[in-house]
C-alpha cells in the first residue's frame, strides 16, 4: 500500500529546498496526492521514487539538469527520472533517438537499456517538471502544483550553483529558460527527441557541448556511456 511517508528526499536537497516545502502551494501538492490514493487510483512513479533524480544525483555533484515533462503513464515505467525507464523494460522511442545522438556525438556504443540511474550518479539530475502522475492519463497531474515547485527548483539552481549545463529540449522545457540566468549557466535548446518532432534533435551535439562547458569551467566532464 502506497503510504505518504514512503516520499522522502535526501537530506542536502531537503535543506536546499526547505522553504519550498513550507510553502502553501506543497501542502495543496501533499492534499491532491492523498485525495487520489483514497480514491484507489493507481500513481506513478511508486512513493518511494517520486524523489529519485535528487536521491540519486547529490546537490554537490550537479553539473546537467535534463527537464523531462510528467512520467510515463503505463505501469512499470515511470522511476523518478526524466526520460529513464527501469532496465528490464524496452526502449521508448524518444530515448532510442537519445542513444542514437549519444552514438553520433560522442561515438558510444548503444545502450541495451534505459536506466539512466548512472547518469543521475553522474551529477545530472533527471527531472520532470510534474513529478508524478495517474496511470493511463498523462499530464493528469498537471494541476497538482508540481510546476510550481520544479520551477523552483531550476531558478533556485540557477541563482545559488555555478556553471551548470540545463539541456531543455521541446517547447515545453524551452519554456522554463526564463528561469535560468545564462551569464551563469550554459542553456542548450533543441526539438524533443520524440520521433513526432521529425527534425531538430538528431544532430544537436549536446552531450558533446555539455562536455567541452564543463571542462572549459574546470569540471569532470560526464559519463554519458550507458553501455558498459
Amino acid at each position: 500500500m502506497i503510504k505518504l511517508e514512503d516520499i522522502k528526499i535526501n537530506e542536502d536537497w531537503k535543506n536546499f529546498l526547505k522553504d519550498e516545502f513550507l510553502k502553501p502551494y506543497f501542502a495543496k501538492i501533499k492534499e491532491n496526492y492523498i485525495k487520489e490514493l483514497k480514491q484507489g487510483k493507481n500513481i506513478f512513479p511508486p512513493a518511494n521514487l517520486v524523489f529519485n533524480a535528487f536521491n540519486l544525483c547529490p546537490l554537490n555533484k550537479i553539473k546537467v539538469v535534463l527537464l523531462g515533462q510528467d512520467p510515463y503513464h503505463q505501469k512499470h515505467q515511470a522511476m523518478g527520472l526524466s526520460f529513464s525507464v527501469p532496465k528490464d523494460l524496452s526502449i521508448p522511442p524518444s530515448l532510442r533517438n537519445i542513444f542514437k545522438e549519444l552514438k553520433d556525438d560522442l561515438n558510444l556504443d548503444i545502450a541495451k537499456s534505459g536506466d539512466l540511474s548512472k547518469w543521475a550518479k553522474e551529477g545530472v539530475l533527471l527531472l520532470n517538471s510534474i513529478l508524478t502522475v495517474e496511470e493511463a492519463r498523462p499530464l493528469s497531474h498537471a494541476n497538482f502544483g508540481w510546476e510550481i515547485f520544479s520551477d523552483a527548483v531550476i531558478k533556485k539552481l540557477s541563482d545559488e550553483k555555478e556553471h551548470l549545463v540545463f539541456l531543455l529540449w521541446g517547447n515545453f522545457a524551452k519554456s522554463k529558460k526564463n528561469l535560468i540566468n545564462p551569464k551563469k549557466h550554459l542553456v542548450l535548446l533543441a526539438a524533443h527527441p520524440s520521433p513526432l518532432a521529425r527534425v531538430g534533435f538528431l544532430g544537436c551535439k549536446h552531450f558533446s557541448k555539455a562536455n567541452a562547458y564543463l571542462i572549459e569551467h574546470k569540471k569532470n566532464p560526464i559519463d554519458w556511456d550507458l553501455s558498459k
